[in-house]
Formats: structure tokens, C-alpha cells, sequence
């Protein structure tokens, strides 16, 4: 039989003793695992987690060579990172952010280029009489 010993702890002693286990938990576990999670690398399940897509999508792509992934002999690796960023890179800007590329690229086509009589013959110009 084990000994049991009983003790009256506070509710905040509790969670300060939950605190500490799990701050030691996770510690111990990112010194066995060497790397973080954004550095994790894996094979096709990873990038179907990452990226919502099928297999068969996913070899597609690679075959492709429009994802990032990492081949050694027939195993395709990839990056968890990698994968981040290349979804990131894919975002498709808004109306609204085109719209303010648009007009600043008007800007800077009117600061480089000013109007002249020469640039703009083919528009009638009212002179002052």
C-alpha cells in the first residue's frame, strides 16, 4: 500500500504548482526535441496539416516544383516554415488595396512625367484670350 498524505492547499498554490510543471514540461520538451515547431520537418502528412490540400494536389505541385519541399531518394520532406511562408506569399490582395496601388501608381506616373503641350497634343487646350 502507499502512503497517502493529505493537506489543505489554496486554490492559488494550485495553480502555481500547475504553473511550474507545465513551464517544466514544455522546457524539458523543447530540449529533447533541438528545434522549435516553425523548424519542424515532415513528409506529405505535414504538408496535407499545413495546407488543406489533398495528396494528390500536393504531389501536383510538387511535380510542378510550385511548392517548397525537399527530395532524398523517392521521400519528399517538408518544411513547416517553408510551408507558412509560401501560403503567405500566395495572399491575393483585396479591392481596396489595389485600388490604393493603383492610385499611388498614378501618382508617381504624374510626378515623373508632368504634362507638356508636346505629351498631350492630341488634347484640345483652352488658351486664355
Amino acid at each position: 500500500m502507499q502512503n497517502l498524505l493529505l493537506t489543505q492547499i489554496s486554490d492559488s498554490e494550485i495553480r502555481q504548482l500547475f504553473r511550474e510543471e507545465l513551464e517544466n514540461f514544455f522546457a524539458a520538451k523543447q530540449l529533447t526535441d533541438g528545434k522549435t515547431e516553425s523548424e519542424e520537418i515532415g513528409g506529405i502528412d505535414l504538408a496535407i496539416e499545413i495546407t488543406g490540400l489533398a495528396k494528390p494536389t500536393i504531389y501536383s505541385l510538387v511535380s510542378e516544383r510550385k511548392i517548397p519541399h525537399s527530395k532524398q531518394g523517392k521521400r519528399l520532406y517538408f518544411s513547416r516554415q517553408d510551408l507558412l511562408e509560401w501560403i503567405k506569399n500566395g495572399k491575393r490582395k483585396t479591392q481596396t488595396e489595389i485600388a490604393i496601388e493603383a492610385e499611388n501608381y498614378r501618382q508617381k506616373e504624374k510626378e515623373a512625367f508632368p504634362p507638356t503641350k508636346q505629351r498631350n497634343r492630341f488634347l484640345k487646350v483652352k488658351e486664355n484670350s
